[in-house]
């Protein structure tokens, strides 16, 4: 009797067992996809929206209104990432060991009412402050996001959860080329930036009302989805190497190596978002509207291969191996589209798109690849640290390449210095010494 019954729990429990392995091939509480996904894609689209139209807005005639140098303009456009640079690490602590939620509903509030404001600027300081305003209260959203996702994905969905938040980037940037081009033709530069920004600050409320930073806060998962997700996240901290604070993962050889990757790789993508109308315009010579379309094309090949690298990079659980060969294929295409130059227009295109497809596809596994090298106690301050070097590199990025085709009249020495900072990113990550991937 005794035998028997202890032969029919050791079977329960292994249908327990069963259940939970089936649970976790499928997929675990679906609706964190339907409830969480499209509130962090909005939330993040709305500040690219806010940080990138500075370029249609230059494309259109800006400096003439405000008598702005050339020189100047990439100054002021790169000013945005002085501010983000100095606040991401500890916006990214205080959205650790604090609250996402009220972090990011006080930014969706400030970063709407500076991007107004950037409308109604009359003089040259005036505007200087506004960008640097609109890129500290913009700063910790980023590694903010990231860790939310981290809060609520596991290790086998984070790539896919990350790349519908960075997919915030390029889809933006896709409508915004086409809207911002009409806005821009209909009423003028200042209305764009007035229309454009009111959206953050009426989306802080919705995110108010429907974000939590963590899933036990929340009405919607069961009981069995909730203790099921708490035991993955749990699982995934064991046999991860101790570190006992931040200055030891700032200090790590791996966290530095990554900080270079990413400021490399900033210089060729935020070359390419805040200058791509400039150069198209002088390339093909088009009207506003029809340099909006244009614009709008790379981002679209950048939505499909982030989809499918974000799939693949979860699929296999490689992370590196998604990121390295991406970057050396955006190099090539940035230096080939030179070569060929305007007289090869729409072959020179082709290429710039390819380009910044390949620039986008890796950022889902890149990020993905942190929390996995590192325990959670200290992972969201690296997350920061990097998307600060990051930021580093995207105001040398934005500054320079926006000089460099204020100097020479033409792209070709941008695309050069685009080239070099993507190809360098690519060799240093292919070095990137990690456990996995």
């Amino acid at each position: 009797m005794s035998t028997l019954k202890e032969h029919t729990m050791a079977l329960d429990a292994l249908d327990g067992q069963r259940t939970t392995a089936q649970a976790t091939s499928r997929g675990f509480a679906p609706r964190r996809w339907w409830y969480l996904i499209p509130l962090i894609f909005i939330t993040y689209s709305l500040a690219y929206l806010d940080r990138a139209n500075y370029g249609f807005a230059s494309a259109a005639g800006i400096e003439q209104d405000l008598g702005i140098t050339k020189s100047t303009s990439s100054l002021i456009g790169a000013l945005f990432f002085l501010g983000y640079f100095f606040f991401q690490v500890p916006g990214a602590i205080y959205a650790q060991k604090y609250s996402v939620r009220k972090l990011v509903f006080w930014s969706l509030i400030l970063w709407g009412f500076c991007a107004m404001a950037t409308g109604l600027v009359t003089n040259i300081p005036m505007l200087m402050v506004i960008r640097v305003s609109l890129g500290i209260v913009e700063a910790a959203v980023m590694p903010a996001m990231l860790i939310f996702i981290s809060n609520w994905f596991t290790r086998k969905e984070r790539s896919r959860a990350n790349t519908f938040l960075v997919l915030g980037n390029p889809v933006t940037v896709l409508w915004m080329s086409v809207v911002s081009g009409y806005l821009i033709h209909a009423w003028g530069w200042r209305e764009m930036f007035i229309i454009e920004g009111a959206p953050a600050v009426i989306w802080a409320f919705v995110w108010w009302r429907m974000a939590r930073d963590k899933p036990e806060q929340v009405d919607w998962l069961t009981r069995q989805e909730k203790d099921q997700l708490a035991a993955t996240l749990a699982d995934e901290q064991k046999g991860m190497k101790t570190v006992r604070n931040y200055r030891q993962a700032f200090t790590s050889p791996v966290v530095i190596q990554l900080c270079c990757v990413h400021a490399l790789w900033s210089i060729g993508v935020y070359g390419f978002i805040m200058w791509l109308p400039s150069i198209i315009k002088q390339a093909a010579a088009a009207d506003i509207v029809t340099v909006g379309w244009l614009s709008a094309v790379p981002y679209v090949a950048a939505v499909a291969a982030m989809l499918v690298v974000s799939w693949a990079s979860d699929k296999t659980q490689q992370r590196k191996h998604f990121v390295w060969p991406l970057l050396v294929l955006g190099a090539l295409a940035f230096f080939c589209s030179y070569l060929l130059g305007s007289s090869h227009f729409w072959l020179s295109f082709a290429l710039l798109t390819l380009a910044g497809g390949a620039l986008y596809a890796p950022y889902g596994p890149f990020f993905a690849l942190i929390p996995e090298i590192l325990p959670a106690n200290v992972f969201g301050g690296a997350i920061g640290l990097i998307n600060a070097c990051g930021a580093l590199g995207a105001f040398l990025g934005s500054w320079i390449v926006g000089y460099l085709i204020g100097l020479t009249g033409n792209p070709g020495a941008a695309y050069i210095f685009m080239t070099v900072g993507v190809l360098s990113s690519a060799l240093l990550m292919a070095w990137v010494k990690v456990g996995r991937g």
